[in-house]
């Protein structure tokens, strides 16, 4: 068995990998995977770029950081979703010009979900110096802190923390993508030269995901997929239900056969370059942050097997 460490954020994105840990499809593929949670972004880039962690699983604008940030040589080899973020208001917060003077919460100041905040708080008229930014991690974080914090104003929500934070009392206000548009969240990558020096198996540990992803998505495994979220993410029936049906919705959830949305993707740099103000024409070029060539062994592999 070859051991791998893989690290990711809690969430419904993970149900693929999820699936193929309990249908012994890793280990099929004579892999051993030691799954970590991490706290926030920052852990996660670092223990990627230190070789801590062999795969991440993350919202893409993740890998563009390490790539323009951190100069680090990484490749995006999977993709995954839209991300299932919405923005959530304190209930007292009227507007968005409520939220003039007041706190939002943000994984990282400086990539992903912090930036579509941005994004959307600057379609309504607010700037950054109108409010004021406060880093507290992972999803899970942010809405404890809604929940325990007043003054703890907005925070970008995801899968399935946005039920539980309407659950919770707090007001939703949208769905990112409607304020933004097409978007590539999750996606996997792997620093190249690992990817270079590990061929084999990297495509092994892509048709077990893929084979994870298609379990997830067949309506005959609805009921044991539920299970696997109330499990892993210790979550009620019913709320593990909800977000097992957002996540597999036909048009808006998990992307099928992990595909990379280019799209979506060119989006992401274009409001990275719009809301950072850096690296003028990369949003022209998504493929310098690609290599598909691993997701495309491993999906001819198992079509040759299927036929």
């Amino acid at each position: 068995m070859t051991a791998l460490k893989v690290i990711v954020f809690e969430g419904v994105q993970n149900l693929p990998l999820f699936a193929a840990l309990a249908n012994g499809l890793f280990a099929g593929q004579g892999l051993d995977i030691d799954l970590t949670f991490t706290p926030d972004s920052g852990t996660l880039r670092n223990g990627l770029a230190e070789g801590r962690f062999d795969i991440a699983h993350t919202a893409v604008d993740n890998a563009i950081a390490m790539v323009e940030l951190a100069h680090k040589d990484v490749a995006i080899v999977l993709g995954g979703d839209n991300g299932f973020n919405s923005l959530f208001f304190q209930p007292e917060i009227r507007s968005f010009e409520d939220l003039r003077g007041k706190t939002v919460l943000v994984d990282a100041p400086n990539t992903a979900f912090a930036l579509v905040l941005y994004k959307i708080l600057d379609n309504h008229g607010l700037k950054r110096g109108d409010y004021a930014i406060q880093p507290v991690g992972a999803t899970p974080f942010r809405l404890a802190r809604m929940k325990e914090d007043k003054t703890a104003a907005a925070a970008i929500l995801n899968l399935p923390y946005r039920i539980l934070g309407s659950r919770a009392g707090l007001k939703f206000i949208c769905e990112a993508v409607c304020e933004i548009g097409p978007y590539l969240s999750t996606t996997g990558f792997v620093l190249r030269p690992w990817a270079e020096a590990n061929a084999d198996t990297l495509v092994r540990y892509i048709r077990a995901y893929v084979g994870g992803l298609r379990w997830t998505l067949d309506p005959q495994n609805k009921q044991a997929a539920v299970g696997l979220l109330a499990d892993r993410l210790r979550l009620p029936a019913d709320i593990a239900l909800e977000a097992y049906g957002i996540a597999t919705a036909p048009a808006t959830g998990l992307t099928r056969d992990a595909h990379v949305d280019i799209p979506g993707f060119a989006n992401v740099l274009r409001l990275r370059a719009s809301v950072e103000g850096q690296w003028d024409g990369v949003a022209a070029e998504p493929a310098r942050y690609l290599d598909m060539s691993y997701h495309a062994k491993a999906i001819a592999t198992m079509s040759q097997r299927a036929a």
